[in-house]
């Protein structure tokens, strides 16, 4: 009887088409949303803030991103990780050479800036292939960043090793130099791109995203063009992408190479939203939760049960399992956690009566 819609009349436009038309939804996302910058500070430590909260977040930045393209526009991508890369050295760049980019913000939004101009780049062959043909022809992207940030020395300042690395960062003149401060950066972030993806997608944009993922034909019939579709959602989907970089390198990392952003990021940002959900912001979320405790999780259990098992083991298992999850997701529930979601809340709207 506590998830009930009846009696929430909508008396206007603006209340149809709310993000949450349901109260109790409205109140969820508030009390998360104010439990994690006020609760969460009150118990987290060190480890809590660098090892799970930060890289969720910034995970899940960089998972809104490509299933803005992959789950809403339907254009496969195995380039996430060169966007996150271009990212973080854009970034690097603006913040080292531009004085007005000493302020991390800036720094970081300039860093998706280019990131969307090089997705637009690498999106250009969308145009005239799709499928499992796109996302082969995006590891271009990966290869050529990976090429770039090796080779051109001028992305990495001129150091030997290829290694950079960021220090004294602040925001509107507040230093972040504790794992806490860091947090907040990030979680305002995850924030605010969160709501504003929610509204993309349930505007005029995301509905053209859709109809082309749906039947890129039929759409183009009803007067939508695939040319502004595709390298729009590759625009939005490569700055989502690298701000997730930008502060996954500044905020996470803190000093990086090249090998931080290789292909292995990309596959690891595709599981999470296969696993989470495709097509969902929340998916996103929970995808990357779901990648970023299970490790922590395995390596734990072991040592609880009292069975010691290597590191190679381990990380073995750890393959395993995800390779699993994904497997079943396919088959049992493709749309992944997200719909599991809307199956409680379908639930709770009829309990405890079964009609």
């Amino acid at each position: 009887m506590l998830y009930r819609e009846a009696g929430q009349y909508k008396t206007s436009y603006s209340a149809d088409q709310a993000i949450f038309p349901i109260k109790q939804d409205r109140w969820f996302v508030i009390a998360v949303v104010a439990f994690g910058f006020l609760g969460v500070p009150m118990f987290a430590g060190p480890y809590l803030y660098t090892e799970v909260l930060i890289p969720v977040l910034i995970l899940s930045i960089a998972a809104i991103g490509l299933n803005i393209l992959t789950g809403y526009c339907g254009q496969v991508s195995l380039g996430s990780g060169a966007f996150m890369a271009v990212g973080a050295y854009a970034a690097y760049n603006f913040w080292l050479r531009l004085p007005f980019a000493q302020d991390l913000v800036a720094a970081v939004l300039l860093g998706g800036v280019m990131a969307a101009v090089f997705g637009v780049l690498f999106g250009l062959p969308s145009l005239r292939i799709k499928g499992f043909y796109l996302a082969v022809a995006t590891l271009a992207a990966q290869f050529f960043t990976d090429w770039a940030t090796a080779r051109v020395k001028w992305v990495t300042n001129y150091a030997p090793s290829g290694s950079v690395n960021v220090s004294n960062l602040t925001v509107m003149g507040i230093p972040i130099d504790t794992p806490a401060r860091r947090y907040f950066v990030i979680l305002a972030f995850a924030v605010v791109l969160a709501l504003v993806a929610k509204n993309i997608v349930r505007g005029r944009i995301g509905r053209m995203w859709m109809a082309i993922r749906d039947m890129d034909i039929a759409a183009e019939i009803m007067g939508i063009k695939p040319l502004n579709a595709k390298l729009s959602a590759f625009a939005v989907s490569s700055f989502f992408i690298g701000i997730a970089g930008a502060l996954f390198a500044f905020l996470r990392l803190g000093a990086w190479e090249p090998q931080a952003f290789n292909i292995d990021r990309s596959f690891q940002i595709l599981f999470m939203i296969i696993i989470g959900g495709l097509g969902s912001i929340l998916g996103s979320f929970l995808g990357a939760a779901f990648i970023v405790l299970m490790p922590i999780f395995l390596n734990q259990l072991p040592v609880l049960l009292g069975i010691k098992l290597s590191t190679a083991l381990i990380s073995h298992i750890e393959a395993m399992v995800f390779g699993t999850m994904i497997v079943v997701f396919l088959i049992v529930e493709p749309h992944g956690f997200a719909r599991l979601w809307a199956i409680v809340k379908e639930k709770l709207r009829l309990w405890p009566f079964p009609y």
